[in-house]
């Protein structure tokens, strides 16, 4: 799950050509997207949609409910868990007590369509409010149907009163750092995948292999899309290199044929246990 792209949910267009994309996971948006007036008309549209997806296909259907607070999420729910939905994407969330809270909306609609239970799973964009940064370890242990967390910068600087995000060479300010480390640890420690957030200048692509890149060396193994055109270059940055990819074969092969070593040493290099991890975790991760 490299690449998650949004995609707002009252477009038929926007859907229609996403598909075709290659986008390892589409985000059909009943948030932020879609206008107040306009998400019922989403909602309705959307359950269609879901229903008609192709059985067969290379990318993962997920929905950005509306959150809590709005009161529009279990009418959301409603529309959307039915066959076909693979996850659901919680904005605003407030920590771990809210991936149960949202666990316990799904399970009787997942049972009422016929679904296998908790084939539906969740992604947590988990920095959103100020109060939510306190309760980022308490996504661990996690809920089996949480597959992810993500982090926010515009939601949160807007609840913080900050005029920008942003310094004057483009980059995230100190908060924001901070905020999206925390996320980077906190889904290590829930054993689930971090997923770094968008960058909304489309038309920057030279900053956007920058982050991109420095995500994946970090740690984070895939990332937010809010256009087409950066998914191939999502799918490069989090792909590793053939280098990269040979050096790891090469370490797991190493540490087979000597399972009694600790450490072992490669054209002049040593490497131990944590490289044999990193080396297994660079495998697992081809596409």
């Amino acid at each position: 799950m490299r690449s998650w792209l949004f995609v707002p949910a009252d477009s038929e267009r926007k859907f229609t050509k996403a598909q075709g994309i290659g986008a390892d996971v589409l985000i059909l948006d009943l948030e932020d997207s879609v206008a107040p007036a306009q998400k019922a008309a989403a909602r309705d549209a959307l359950s269609q949609r879901i229903t008609d997806a192709p059985a067969l296909r290379d990318w993962a259907f997920f929905v950005r409910v509306n959150p809590f607070d709005t009161g529009l999420t279990q009418d959301d729910l409603r529309a959307v868990v039915r066959p076909g939905l693979d996850g659901i994407v919680l904005p605003k969330a407030a920590g771990g007590a809210d991936v149960a809270r949202l666990a316990d909306m799904i399970a009787p609609l997942e049972q009422a369509a016929g679904m296998a239970d908790g084939s539906v799973r969740i992604m947590v964009i988990a920095t959103e409010t100020p109060a939510a940064l306190f309760a980022l370890g308490s996504y661990a242990p996690a809920h089996p149907r949480l597959v992810a967390l993500t982090w926010g910068a515009e939601d949160l600087a807007a609840e913080i009163g900050a005029t920008s995000n942003r310094d004057d060479a483009g980059g995230f300010t100190a908060p924001y750092r901070m905020v999206r480390d925390l996320c980077l640890f906190a889904a290590a420690h829930a054993g689930v995948a971090a997923i770094e957030t968008l960058h909304a200048d489309f038309r920057d692509t030279d900053g956007f292999h920058a982050t991109g890149r420095a995500a994946r060396r970090d740690g984070f193994v895939g990332r937010l899309a809010i256009h087409p055109g950066q998914v191939a270059a999502i799918h490069a940055d989090f792909t590793p290199t053939d280098t990269e990819i040979a050096l790891a074969r090469r370490i797991v092969q190493a540490f087979a044929d000597q399972p009694d070593l600790g450490t072992i040493g490669i054209d002049g290099k040593m490497y131990d246990i944590p490289h044999l991890k990193q080396a297994r975790r660079t495998l697992a991760s081809l596409p």
